[in-house]
């Protein structure tokens, strides 16, 4: 009975620190600009989020519950590079920063008359101020998101989601509004959530909360963590679905340069009305709350250990969130213009060395794995600059590029590459992954 009740905390606690500002921006969108093709968008962003997250989830604890022992046999240059960029991804430049200003802009700012008017610093003070409260103590992040904050944010959107299935907001469109293939549409947005990324870092911050409740031997924290893993993308796959749902109930009603921000807003007062919109306020403040908690948990975590304690774990979080409540004045809008390049980077690298590390962990020659990274890194690079440029155009005729994802060949033949490259240093690493 403890085991199941200590399973769905966690799997809670996962849920609540996956699902945030993004995982209530995008949903609706795909649904949208897809109208009555939102299952096929929704498909590319469960696969590319939940399902993502959850293969970085298993490779990150079947090793030794680091990010590190998965990027480091791609070489250690590149997995600095990488486990940093990703860490800041989803912490102070990105992801913690679009939490309160999504809060902002979804929750507070729809609440407020015209005559009235909180200022986003304001705010965003506020927001980290009680971001650092329930962070600062790490060993109690994960029971205060998973046994309170959690059960409130699930019954809210439960809530909006039923109600629109009952009573539709309008016609869904029968027409596809944007041109792209929808499928790859839903994936880049399943990347712009960043869960796959912050997969890693929330391992830690998981094993230690699992370590807490009694779970001391290595076979049990990496069964709890898959069970809790399962827990929270089954959640997430279903909200998705009624969220997605729900956007493209609107197809027929608004054009599809409608800001992302303004969706839900949209959404709770066609089903509710005015009051509507404190449940939005609601569902918006808990979703980024609990996010906001794990996120800057997870990046002080992630810090302090690479550090060796030498930035201890609660300067890292005031930092992050003094850091962030300033960026978060910028806006949610030009936070993901920011983001979509750096994470079309990343991800693949990231992704290329998981995959690898979950099929060929007892593999001793690393050069399978440092070729197979570096090419990825080439053909996101070169797709990034031809997505900005335009000037390598051929990378949109690499195979599965309609799917967003032209990297995976090319990661296939730079391992098969490294295979035939012997590498003597490579059985000491192996210890650390399999």
């Amino acid at each position: 009975m403890k085991k199941s009740v200590d399973t769905l905390v966690v799997g809670f606690a996962l849920f609540s620190m996956f699902f945030g500002a993004g995982n209530l921006l995008f949903p609706p969108y795909l649904g949208l600009v897809s109208g009555e093709s939102w299952l096929t968008s929704l498909g590319g962003f469960v696969l590319a989020d939940v399902g993502l997250a959850l293969l970085v989830l298993l490779a990150v604890v079947k090793g030794t519950g680091k990010l590190e022992s998965v990027l480091n046999r791609g070489g250690k240059g590149l997995a600095a590079i990488i486990g940093a960029s990703a860490v800041l991804c989803i912490g102070p430049l990105l992801a913690i920063p679009r939490t309160a200003a999504t809060t902002y802009e979804m929750g507070i700012q729809p609440m407020l008359n015209s005559s009235g008017n909180i200022a986003p610093i304001i705010a965003s003070i506020a927001f980290f101020g009680l971001t650092l409260l329930l962070t600062i103590r790490p060993s109690k992040v994960v029971d205060i998101v998973g046994k309170v904050l959690t059960p409130l944010l699930i019954l809210s959107l439960i809530t909006l989601i039923v109600l629109g299935i009952i009573n539709p907001i309008g016609e869904i469109s029968p027409d596809v509004m944007i041109s792209n293939n929808l499928f790859a549409e839903g994936v880049s947005q399943g990347y712009l959530t960043m869960d796959a990324l912050a997969a890693g870092v929330f391992a830690g911050v998981i094993i230690n909360a699992i370590t807490s409740k009694g779970y001391n031997r290595a076979d049990e924290k990496v069964k709890l963590t898959i069970k809790s893993g399962l827990v929270a993308a089954v959640a997430l796959a279903v909200i998705y679905g009624g969220l997605t749902y729900l956007g493209a109930t609107l197809s027929t009603k608004l054009d599809v340069e409608t800001p992302q921000a303004l969706l839900m807003v949209e959404i709770t007062s066609a089903l509710l009305g005015n009051p509507g919109k404190i449940l939005l306020c609601v569902i918006v403040s808990l979703a980024c709350l609990t996010t906001s908690i794990g996120l800057t948990s997870a990046t002080g975590e992630y810090f302090s250990n690479v550090t060796k304690g030498k930035l201890k774990y609660e300067t890292i979080v005031i930092a992050v969130c003094v850091f962030s409540a300033i960026v978060s004045n910028f806006g949610v809008g030009t936070i993901i213009k920011f983001s979509a390049p750096i994470l079309e980077i990343v991800y693949p690298v990231l992704m290329a060395l998981v995959l690898l590390s979950l099929s060929f962990s007892r593999v001793r020659n690393d050069n399978i794995f440092k070729f197979a990274a570096y090419t990825t890194l080439v053909v996101s690079l070169l797709s990034v600059a031809n997505g900005l440029w335009g000037i390598a155009p051929f990378m949109t005729k690499l195979p599965l590029a309609s799917l967003g994802f032209n990297w995976i060949l090319p990661a296939i033949g730079g391992a098969i590459v490294g295979s035939l490259v012997k590498d003597k240093k490579s059985s000491s690493l192996l210890n650390d992954i399999g």
